[in-house]
């Protein structure tokens, strides 16, 4: 099996018909699955270079198979792609804040999902920049790789997307960021979402955070920024 070979989770059998192919003609190894019964021993087998998952699937659904992939060691850096029949912004933000790489509504164009599939696999296979590991702001301690954030001494538990919404703030420290480009960075300029996430997100980020919260100033008309320490 290629290390490019991608799986597909969806209980359409025709879509799933279509992506295969779709696929196998664009140059990718791709297997299909039906539920998440038949997809866990496949993955156990081998590790693919990426997972395309429905949400409404029988038994297991595809958002429970996120969650369970991003929590295990081996895969929680897999590169997953939801494509589902729930396009409402509200789904996209929720797929996306449960770990999802890129998020897709059906129906679907096939060359729209081969560019995605094509660009999710690019950013895999380039790999992160290397990057500062941790942040000091007053009683805010940010640990890229372990993913941990700490304020006033107290464990603070994010979402993926609020975790990544920091560390994009604290990058940036003291720079005014606007709403559209904080949309492009964290989330992807390729989704159709509105500014109104990042207001949403910054709201329950301050509120998780507590004290440290007060770190994230509004700029008035333009978007925020991290203050910069004193």
């Amino acid at each position: 099996m290629t290390p490019r070979t991608i799986y597909l989770v969806e209980d359409d059998d025709g879509i799933r018909e279509l992506v295969i192919y779709t696929l196998r003609n664009t140059g990718f190894e791709a297997r299909g699955f039906s539920c998440g019964e038949d997809f866990w021993p496949a993955l156990r087998a081998e590790l693919p270079a990426l997972v395309i998952l429905d949400i409404m699937l029988p038994g297991e659904d595809g958002l429970a198979i996120l969650k369970r992939l991003r929590s295990g060691e081996a895969t929680k850096k897999l590169p997953v792609m939801m494509l589902t029949a729930r396009g409402a912004e509200y789904d996209k933000v929720l797929g996306l804040d449960s770990g999802a790489d890129d998020y897709m509504a059906k129906p679907a164009g096939m060359m729209e999902l081969i560019a995605r599939v094509k660009s999710i696999l690019r950013r895999s296979e380039t790999g992160p920049a290397e990057e500062q590991e941790d942040y000091r702001r007053g009683d805010l301690y940010v640990n890229i790789p372990r993913h941990a954030v700490m304020s006033g001494g107290e464990k603070i538990t994010l979402t993926l997307k609020e975790f990544d919404l920091l560390v994009y703030l604290l990058k940036n420290s003291g720079i005014v960021l606007s709403r559209e480009r904080i949309l492009q960075a964290v989330w992807d300029y390729s989704l159709v979402l509105e500014t109104r996430t990042v207001d949403t997100h910054i709201l329950t980020l301050r509120t998780k955070l507590k004290a440290a919260g007060s770190l994230i100033k509004t700029v008035r008309g333009v978007g925020y920024k991290m203050e910069d320490p004193e």
